[in-house]
């Protein structure tokens, strides 16, 4: 189930596969796919498996499918770095572009930034630094100060759930309303995270199984 965010004039919808749909864009965002981590540590000798590529690019199909958007934005690390650059990823990417027809946006972020002139190829438009769109700013990392929302990524965020008999981190979309921030989670399947700590005039918004939980500061 979808959870309807209203922030200065904007309605943002929080998908539980981890992305942000806003209509008035028409634009579907994700941060930190990290496309080819596998692949990374492939090279230096560690068999991690590469099905994980896959699985990410059928959730971001299946949410093109669901939503049709014009436009998907990726708020940095689309890829992990200059070794996943391989062609076991990036025809899959190819593939799912021709598929879905969606243009993909990429602002570049810290894995990624080195790749601006090799992934104008595959029909990637790469973008350094902030963009601004309506009453959002898009950046991969969190903005020290904005005057608008400021939507992104980097960070990974997760809320660490604890109960007598069990303890849960779990990806979360974590809010700033005083900060007018919203930091996305890692898009990615294989990808680590950050605890988030709830206070006042914060939220966070897990990403669980089909539906969106929230947990106020």
């Amino acid at each position: 189930m979808m959870q309807l965010l209203d922030f200065d004039n904007i309605t943002l919808t929080l998908l539980p596969q981890k992305g942000v749909y806003i209509k008035s864009l028409d634009s579907l965002l994700v941060a930190d796919v990290h496309l080819g981590k596998s692949e990374n540590f492939q090279q230096f000798g560690l068999p991690i498996p590469s099905a994980v590529n896959q699985t990410t690019l059928d959730r971001l199909t299946q949410l093109c499918h669901q939503l049709t958007p014009k436009r998907l934005l990726v708020l940095g690390d689309l890829f992990h770095s200059r070794l996943a650059l391989t062609e076991s990823v990036l025809l899959p990417l190819k593939q799912f572009i021709a598929f879905t027809g969606v243009e993909v946006q990429l602002v570049l972020g810290n894995h990624d930034r080195g790749l601006a002139s090799l992934l104008s190829d595959y029909g990637i438009q790469c973008i350094d630094g902030a963009l601004e769109l309506e009453n959002v700013i898009l950046s991969h990392e969190p903005l020290t100060q904005s005057d608008r929302l400021n939507i992104c990524g980097h960070l990974h965020p997760c809320l660490h759930l604890r109960t007598a008999l069990d303890r849960l981190r779990l990806p979360c979309f974590f809010l700033d309303k005083s900060a007018k921030q919203l930091i996305l989670p890692a898009f990615g399947e294989f990808t680590g995270g950050y605890e988030v700590k709830l206070q006042p005039q914060t939220a966070a918004y897990i990403a669980v199984e089909d539906t969106i939980v929230a947990f106020e500061g």
